[in-house]
């Protein structure tokens, strides 16, 4: 994007932030989460794919047969750049009951 591009560098962003917010509650959804962890499902595979989609680099081409390994490869280079996940930066939580809606173990 020709228009945004310039304005999405290191010389204007110091931080990017992608927030996950739902507006209801596991509702049902508590089982399949315990059987496979809501990190490998939502941070995993969705967060992690809103993340590269946004700080790739374009890819060669976005169309024809080789397309797809283009975008494979650039989203590919973002991750490697992500520092790994200490710790002591990391605050666990847990569902619980609220407002007459069911808790994750619930």
């Amino acid at each position: 994007n020709t228009w945004l591009e310039p304005l999405f560098n290191s010389k204007y962003v110091a931080s990017v932030r992608i927030t996950f917010k739902e507006n209801f509650g596991t509702e049902g959804r508590g089982g399949y989460f315990t059987n496979y962890g809501i990190i490998r499902d939502v941070i995993q595979n969705h967060l992690m794919q809103v993340l590269s989609l946004v700080a790739m680099e374009a890819p060669p081409q976005v169309q024809g047969p080789s397309a797809a390994n283009g975008i494979r490869d650039a989203k590919n280079r973002v991750l490697k750049c992500v520092a790994p996940i200490r710790k002591e930066d990391v605050v666990l939580g847990q569902y619980v009951a609220n407002g007459g809606r069911p808790g994750y173990l619930d």
